[in-house]
C-alpha cells in the first residue's frame, strides 16, 4: 500500500487556525483507506476549510512523463516531462491580463502556479502512479505533481469552503488503481454524429442567406447541421434573434434541415452574457462581478446561486427546445465557477447546474464546450480541446497567452491524450476539421492530421467546409476518414517531447503513424 499522509487546515469562527490529521475537537473524520481511499469531514462548530492535502512520496526520474489533465476541457493537456513547468498566465503584463481578462479562462485566481510543479485534475499518471477520482459531485481533486520535492500531494478544491455546524462534505474520493477506475467508467454506447457547424468559416458573420446556402450544400453522409454563434442580438440575450440577420426567425431553417434529414443543431452560451447584452444591463445582480473572458465585448459568468438567473437559462433552453433543436452545443460553461468559493464548491456548483441542463433538455443531444470534466458525464457529447485554428498554431503571440487559447496544435494534442475518454465519460469531440483551400492556412499535410487524428480519438466529427466543393483529393480524404472511425485496437504512446506513435487496425491490417506535434504532420511508420 502506498503510504498516503493526510492533513486538514481550517479556522474556526474566531479567527483561529487548526491543522488536523484526524478528528478533533472542531471536525470529525470518516476515514477510509484501500482501493478506494474515501475521506469526509463533518462539522461540530462552524468552520471555513482552509486546505486539504494527501501527500505521497514519488522519486521523479529526468525524462519522466506525467500526464496533467487541464482545468476544463479547452485547457491544454498532454504528457510533460519532469523538467517543465505549467504555463502561468500571472507572468504576463498585469495590463494586458486585465484588458483582454485573460485570466477568466482557468485557474490561476484561484490555483497557484509554481516552477517544476505541474498540476492538474481528477485524473493523472506517471512512472509507476496513477490517480483517478470519483469525487466530482463534491470537490475536484487536484493533482501536484512537486518534482523537486520528490512528492506527488493530492489536493481537495475546497479552499474557502463554510461548513455550519452539522454541515459535512467528502473531501477525497479516488483510487490509485487505473483498472480499477476505468471499470467504473465502462465503455458505453455513444452514436458517432458527423455534422456541419456555421462556425470556423463565417464565425459571428452569420444572416439567413448564408444560413440557407450551406444547407443547401450538406446532404449524406451528414447528421447534423448546427447554427453557431451569431443569430442573436448579444450574447445572453438568447430570447432575441437578430431581426436584421433572421427576419424570419429561426422556426423555418429549422423545419428546412428536418426537411433534409438532418438533425437541427445550434449554440449557446448560457451561463455567460456580454456587457453590451440587455440580460446583463437589466440584471447585473444575476452575474459574477468580475469577466470570465475577453470574447465579444467582454463577458460575465452567471452566478447559479440566484434563481431568477437560473430560471432565465432553462427558459432560454426549452424555448430553442421548443423550436425543433435536436442537437445542443452549450459553450463557456465554465464560466458559472466562482473565483472563491462560500457556500458551494466549484464542483458541487457546475455539477448542479449541468444537472439542470440535462434535466430541461431530457431528450436531445448535448455537446458541452468548455466544461468542466468530470461534471460533465450527464451530456452526450464534450469537447475536449480548446478551438481549431485557422493557423496550425494561430498567430506568434497567441503562444504566450492562457492555456485555454485558440490552437490546432493543442487541441490535436488534446484529442490525443484526452481519447481514454471517449465512449467512457462522453463522446470525444476534437473539434472540426478543415479540408478546403480557402480561409485557412493549414498545409494539405496538416489538414490530413487534422481529419485522421478526429476519426480515430472523437466520436463528432464537424466541418465548416463547403463540402459539395471537394476537390476529387479531398473528397479522397474524408472517405479515408470516414473508413478509419471503424478503425479497432487504436492506441498512443509518447516517443520523446515532441513526437506521437499512434497506431491502429482497420479491417486486419495493423497501421502505425508517427504524429509530429510541432510540424501538425503524420506519417505512415514501419
Amino acid at each position: 500500500m502506498t503510504t498516503l499522509d493526510l492533513e486538514l487546515t481550517y479556522t474556526t469562527s474566531d479567527g483561529v487556525s487548526h491543522s488536523a490529521k484526524e478528528t478533533d475537537g472542531c471536525l470529525a473524520m470518516d476515514v477510509s483507506w484501500g482501493q478506494r481511499n474515501v475521506i469526509t469531514v463533518s462539522a461540530k462548530e462552524p468552520v471555513t476549510l482552509l486546505s486539504a492535502a494527501i501527500s505521497i512520496p514519488h522519486a521523479y526520474e529526468k525524462d519522466e512523463r506525467i500526464f496533467v489533465n487541464g482545468y476544463q476541457s479547452w485547457t491544454d493537456t498532454r504528457e510533460f516531462t519532469a523538467g517543465e513547468s505549467l504555463k502561468d498566465i500571472t507572468k504576463l503584463p498585469k495590463f494586458l491580463v486585465n484588458m483582454f481578462s485573460l485570466d477568466g479562462y482557468g485557474d490561476s485566481t484561484f490555483k497557484k502556479y509554481r516552477k517544476k510543479v505541474l498540476h492538474g485534475y481528477d485524473v493523472s499518471w506517471a512512472k509507476d502512479f496513477f490517480a483517478g477520482s470519483f469525487n466530482s459531485a463534491n470537490a475536484y481533486l487536484i493533482i501536484n505533481h512537486d518534482v523537486m520535492g520528490s512528492r506527488i500531494v493530492l489536493e481537495s478544491d475546497i479552499s474557502g469552503l463554510q461548513l455550519p455546524a452539522g454541515g459535512s462534505i467528502c473531501l477525497f474520493d479516488f483510487t490509485l488503481d487505473k483498472d480499477f477506475w476505468l471499470s467504473m467508467y465502462p465503455v458505453k454506447d455513444i452514436p458517432d454524429i458527423l455534422g456541419y457547424t456555421s462556425w470556423y468559416n463565417y464565425y459571428e458573420n452569420i444572416n439567413e442567406e448564408k444560413i440557407l446556402s450551406s444547407l443547401e450544400q450538406v446532404g449524406e453522409p451528414y447528421e447534423l447541421f448546427q447554427i453557431d454563434d451569431g443569430y442573436e442580438s448579444a450574447v445572453g440575450d438568447w430570447l432575441s434573434v437578430d431581426p436584421m440577420k433572421f427576419p424570419n426567425g429561426l422556426e423555418g431553417i429549422v423545419q428546412k434541415i428536418h426537411a433534409k434529414g438532418l438533425k437541427a443543431g445550434i449554440w449557446l452560451a448560457p451561463f455567460a452574457a456580454e456587457s453590451k447584452s440587455q440580460v446583463y444591463k437589466e440584471h447585473p445582480d444575476w452575474f459574477f462581478d468580475w469577466k470570465a473572458g475577453g470574447n465579444w465585448s467582454g463577458f460575465y459568468g452567471l452566478n447559479s446561486n440566484n434563481g431568477d438567473a437560473m430560471a432565465y437559462v432553462e427558459q432560454c433552453l426549452r424555448r430553442y427546445a421548443d423550436m425543433g433543436f435536436d442537437f445542443f452545443k452549450l459553450d463557456f460553461l465554465y464560466a458559472v465557477n466562482p473565483r472563491k468559493i462560500t457556500t458551494r464548491t466549484r464542483a458541487q456548483i457546475s455539477g448542479k447546474a449541468y444537472e439542470m441542463i440535462r434535466r430541461t433538455l431530457p431528450d436531445k443531444l448535448i455537446l458541452g464546450c468548455g466544461a468542466m470534466i468530470m461534471n460533465s458525464t450527464v451530456f452526450d457529447y464534450l469537447r475536449i480541446g480548446p478551438d481549431v485554428s485557422l493557423k496550425f498554431d494561430d498567430v506568434w503571440y497567441m503562444k504566450y497567452m492562457h492555456r485555454e487559447r485558440v490552437s490546432t496544435k493543442v487541441t490535436l494534442q488534446n484529442t490525443i491524450y484526452r481519447s481514454f475518454m471517449d465512449k467512457r465519460l462522453f463522446g470525444c469531440d476534437p473539434d472540426v476539421f478543415i479540408l478546403r483551400n480557402e480561409n485557412n492556412c493549414l498545409s494539405r499535410e496538416q489538414k490530413e492530421a487534422l481529419i485522421t487524428i478526429n476519426a480515430l480519438f472523437g466520436s463528432v466529427m464537424m466541418t465548416s467546409d463547403n463540402v459539395s466543393a471537394y476537390t476529387a483529393e479531398q473528397q479522397a480524404l474524408f472517405s479515408k476518414a470516414l473508413l478509419l472511425r471503424n478503425a479497432t485496437d487504436k492506441s498512443y504512446s509518447s516517443v520523446d517531447g515532441r513526437h506521437i506513435s499512434i497506431s491502429y487496425t482497420l479491417g486486419v491490417q495493423k497501421h502505425r503513424l508517427t504524429y509530429d506535434t510541432m510540424k501538425g504532420i503524420l506519417q505512415e511508420t514501419k
